[in-house]
């Protein structure tokens, strides 16, 4: 597989994988359970060495895995705690951008 159908910040499984110290079966596991959803070469198909990632991927890979060796959290477990991390953080967001950072300080 050529470097040059990679994007800016984007990993092959390969590359993610190392970079989050897990095997590729354990992404395919969270690809499966639709933890991680990674784009695909163009023209090419939707088999693994297809797949590209980026740093929200990888994010969400360290943390699943931490959820389910530190805490013995389920995938789906995993699944929605990511969801609901992701929901706090751009709520965060929301309220930065509304000014609304002093409430939330405050609280």
């Amino acid at each position: 597989m050529s470097t040059d159908t990679l994007q800016p910040n984007q990993l092959t499984l390969d590359e993610l994988c190392r970079t989050c110290a897990v095997h590729t079966g354990y992404i395919v596991e969270l690809v499966q359970e639709g933890i991680i959803v990674p784009a695909v070469v163009a023209g090419s198909s939707s088999a693994p060495e297809a797949w590209r990632f980026n740093i929200v991927h990888v994010r969400h890979t360290k943390v699943a895995w931490r959820l389910q060796h530190d805490l013995d959290v389920n995938l789906p477990g995993a699944a929605l705690a990511l969801q609901l991390l992701d929901e706090l953080a751009s709520l965060r967001a929301q309220m930065a951008t509304a000014g609304l950072n002093a409430v939330v300080d405050a609280a």
